[in-house]
């Protein structure tokens, strides 16, 4: 009863499991898992032939991915393109505080040619133009913490009004620190006219 068996009675065992593995399964019957999407058996067989060998190849196609997104990033900021901005930039409502300070004319695009020209007046060893750079400066400043005040809660009751249900968090400061820039140097760049209201 306890006696192991002998070579004679396994081997029928075997040959009926090869049996059953070579042959054919019956198509109505159900073959235990899900048919995968084609896209996901895609990119699976992608993924498999892809995969490097090495740690050198491997780094080296990462250094290349990078460098192709990267170019793609550049390319979408110089044309608006939305698919491949950067997250910052992405979505309806930045692109509306874009088009809303885009649209109009501000005071603090125009602080660095008037810093440099402020400065250059400083730097002239005359009294009376030293007082002028300083309540130039001072008048600057004043002009451009007013107009950002304004520009903060025009742009503020535009985006409840357009986006009420939208996450909004940042996007005001982000329209701030575009009207920084001057408009040719802002990126992604601007995609409507002076006047003209998003």
């Amino acid at each position: 009863m306890f006696r192991s068996r002998s070579k004679e009675e396994k081997a029928p065992t075997d040959k009926v499991t090869a049996d059953l593995s070579k042959q054919p399964r019956d198509p109505e019957a159900p073959k235990g898992r899900p048919t995968p999407k084609r896209s996901e058996a895609q990119t699976q067989r992608r993924r498999a032939a892809t995969v490097p060998t090495d740690r050198k190849e491997a780094t080296k196609r990462a250094r290349e991915a990078r460098r192709t997104d990267l170019a793609r990033q550049r390319e979408a900021l110089a044309s608006g393109d939305e698919r491949y901005l950067p997250a910052r930039d992405k979505g309806p409502v930045r692109r509306f505080v874009r088009d809303f300070v885009d649209s109009r004319f501000s005071i603090a695009e125009f602080f660095l040619p008037m810093a440099v020209v402020i400065l250059v007046l400083s730097m002239i060893r005359v009294p009376a133009l030293q007082n002028i750079s300083l309540l130039l400066w001072l008048g600057v400043i004043v002009m451009i913490v007013i107009d950002s005040i304004g520009i903060w809660l025009r742009l503020k009751k535009q985006l409840n009004e357009r986006f009420p249900n939208e996450p909004k968090r940042g996007a005001v400061a982000y329209g701030l620190m575009r009207t920084l820039q001057m408009r040719r140097l802002r990126l992604p760049k601007p995609q409507v006219k002076r006047g003209e209201r998003p």
